[in-house]
């Protein structure tokens, strides 16, 4: 029986190699190489490891609202224009081209939209009516935009929004006509409150961080149905981000409140099945991390921190 009983135990080790595992990342001290750059509130960051670039975004009155470092840490340039409160932002790399998406949730002028930029910080396109917050499809609408992922055929989703009137998940071509629209406020399945982070995998499916109702849930990139979601990590405090790693194997998850990052299995195609928390990264008191992103290179994962302001660099082992 004994025996039996150690059998069973191997085969769960063997099904779980997480259960073991020590620490998987470490801060890397050195990056960036001066911290004095950053002058506002950190809310977000973008990795382009293509061209290895890191952009932040930045809030407060009088400080550049954008600005790129190299990974290594350098500090290259800033840019400003049209930028009002930067929430979310994401790299889109295609063969010949790449450009910034910022989602702005300011209630001036310029708030209420998804705007792309030139690397260099050249508006390009925006999406919503800039100063109209309002949840219509023609012509656009936005209410605190959340953040945006860009897939490399063009088409976006957006999870809007950031406590604004609006809790939904949008998909719209490379035309910037919808797709599909799925949420409204609520406690349901499908329902958001406050959908904060999207990200997509390369089985067809995309991940939403519902912030207030603690739970990722989880869509057909396809159609838009519900495919199933997770609470059970969240119990201390809701997901702010959600973000995988290079390898797709682990979903990287921001807990501001608690001052955490938690590593969680990512499930392989199909069934969403549990959550399994597989490591933490504890970070310090009052970090408050908002937004996080990854190199799909290295695996390096970048850290928005509004409490901290600053970014921090974590470096897989």
């Amino acid at each position: 029986y004994l025996f039996l009983y150690f059998q069973v135990l191997k085969a769960f080790d063997y099904s779980f190699p997480w259960k073991e595992q020590q620490q998987m990342y470490k801060l890397d001290i050195g990056w960036p190489k001066i911290s004095e750059y950053f002058t506002g509130q950190t809310f977000c960051v973008a990795v382009d490891s293509l061209h290895g670039l890191v952009y932040v975004g930045q809030r407060g009155e009088n400080v550049p609202k954008v600005l790129v470092f190299s990974e290594e840490g350098y500090f290259l340039y800033s840019w400003n224009n049209t930028v009002e409160m930067p929430h979310g932002i994401f790299v889109w790399n295609t063969a010949t081209d790449s450009s910034v998406w910022i989602t702005d949730v300011g209630t001036g002028k310029y708030g209420h939209t998804v705007k792309q930029y030139s690397p260099s910080g050249k508006l390009m396109q925006i999406l919503g009516t800039p100063g109209n917050a309002g949840s219509s499809l023609i012509p656009l609408q936005f209410d605190q935009p959340a953040e945006i992922f860009v897939e490399e055929s063009g088409d976006i989703y957006v999870v809007d929004g950031d406590g604004g009137m609006n809790n939904r998940l949008l998909k719209l071509s490379d035309d910037y006509k919808e797709i599909w629209l799925t949420g409204t406020n609520g406690t349901g399945i499908g329902q958001f409150k406050i959908p904060h982070s999207v990200t997509v995998d390369p089985f067809g499916r995309v991940w939403v961080a519902d912030r207030d109702n603690r739970r990722i849930q989880v869509f057909d990139k396809i159609t838009g149905e519900w495919l199933g979601s997770w609470s059970s990590c969240f119990s201390e405090d809701g997901p702010y981000s959600v973000r995988f790693t290079a390898n797709y194997k682990y979903l990287i998850v921001a807990q501001l409140n608690i001052n955490r990052l938690a590593i969680l299995a990512a499930p392989p195609v199909g069934s969403i099945g549990e959550c399994f928390m597989v490591n933490t990264v504890q970070l310090a008191d009052e970090t408050k991390p908002h937004l996080v992103d990854v190199d799909m290179k290295s695996g390096a994962v970048y850290v928005a921190e509004i409490g901290a302001q600053q970014v921090q660099k974590y470096v897989p082992l």
